[in-house]
């Protein structure tokens, strides 16, 4: 087995351990340690939760005072008496919760196997998860996405530093490491709702 091989092995069996869903709990795990995106009691929107690794770890952190909406078009493979899931897809369907301290959002497109192609797809669903994130977000919130490496990355973080005090662009250990994807940190919602 090459070492990668059983990187990926290790993450997996990490999980399955831990009792999550699956290997991306310790994407946002390692996100949250480094960068203190959760709090006790915070109100978050998980966009494209399915399995649920996101809203598992996130449900720990937020603790039973806490509450999480995970929307997917597919069904979570998890329960937790604070993790809602709501049916419907972000890039059809109108999204109109708000009051949220953090939106986090997984997405990935059905790989094609087309770089090309995925990789824009992939910016899409990220470029609407930034427009939920300023809709849903209460001033001072924090918003987590997926992007893959390439074209449409760098107006996604511009657009980010206009509306928030911090961004980074991160890569967690737990993620392939011939993998484009990158994730997107950002910290201090800076509007205010009207």
């Amino acid at each position: 087995m090459r070492p990668e091989e059983a990187k990926r092995d290790h993450y997996r069996k990490m999980a399955k351990r831990a009792g999550y869903v699956s290997r991306a709990a310790f994407k946002i795990k390692e996100i949250d340690k480094k960068y203190g995106i959760f709090k006790t009691g915070q109100r978050i929107l998980d966009l494209g939760a399915s399995p649920g690794g996101w809203s598992q770890m996130a449900s720990k952190a937020v603790g039973p005072e806490g509450e999480i909406y995970a929307i997917d078009k597919r069904p979570l493979k998890i329960e937790s008496e604070n993790v809602r899931f709501v049916q419907m897809d972000i890039l059809k369907d109108k999204i109109t919760m708000s009051g949220f301290d953090v939106v986090m959002a997984d997405l990935a497109p059905n790989v094609s196997g087309v770089w090309e192609h995925d990789q824009y797809v992939q910016i899409q669903l990220a470029q609407r998860a930034l427009e939920i994130a300023e809709s849903s977000l209460r001033r001072g919130g924090n918003f987590v996405c997926k992007l893959f490496d390439g074209e449409g990355v760098n107006d996604i973080v511009n657009r980010a530093r206009r509306e928030f005090s911090f961004v980074k662009l991160t890569k967690p250990k737990a993620s392939r490491k011939e993998s484009s994807e990158l994730y997107l940190v950002c910290k201090n919602y800076l509007r205010e709702k009207i």
